[in-house]
């Protein structure tokens, strides 16, 4: 929820208009992509997946070495509220869905941001993903946080979800100003 992912304008330049929402749905879909975020290497995924679709292959090959194009900036408002937090003395971890293969180069390209992070569970690494309440206790653990002293924000529900049946304060992601006014009731900015 810190960035814009967005899968539709990355493949608009690769595959044709009439065969977009098609591959979107069934081609590179969510299951699919979340099994590189479970530790699952592109390589395999790609093959299995040209395989079964080999006139998206070009497309379909491009995802894995230009996955940091997916993701088109931070959301609006959000570089300020990480600064503003930091700039407080908050401590900032993070819990991501992400490859552990595209995680290094996107945290490279993005280190102004995620400089300001304690620490960061990268999913692909653990090959544990959210919603699986593992990966929130294995957070707390490293982090050394008891649950009632962390607030989990997520743009998906079952994200916030799972993380608040594991005790940790949850809020859904709308939007930045509904985040700050969220945090501004913690007393965190």
């Amino acid at each position: 929820m810190l960035y814009d992912w967005n899968l539709r304008q990355f493949f608009e330049k690769l595959v044709p208009a009439r065969e977009l929402e098609l591959f979107l749905r069934d081609v590179v879909n969510l299951d699919w992509h979340s099994q590189h975020d479970a530790g699952r290497p592109f390589a395999e995924t790609s093959a299995e997946l040209i395989a079964g679709w080999p006139r998206f292959a070009d497309a379909i090959r491009a995802f894995g070495p230009r996955f940091s194009e997916t993701v088109t900036g931070l959301l609006p408002g959000m570089g300020d509220i990480v600064r503003d937090l930091h700039g407080r003395g908050v401590p900032l971890y993070a819990i991501t869905n992400f490859s552990h293969e595209f995680w290094p180069p996107f945290r490279a390209r993005e280190a102004a941001v995620f400089d300001l992070f304690d620490d960061i569970v990268v999913s692909g690494d653990e090959k544990l993903i959210k919603p699986d309440r593992a990966i929130y206790h294995l957070a707390l653990a490293r982090f050394g946080l008891t649950a009632d002293e962390a607030i989990f924000i997520d743009d998906r529900a079952e994200n916030v979800i799972a993380a608040e049946a594991c005790g940790i304060h949850g809020h859904v992601f709308r939007d930045a100003a509904d985040l700050r006014a969220r945090l501004e009731s913690l007393r965190l900015l």
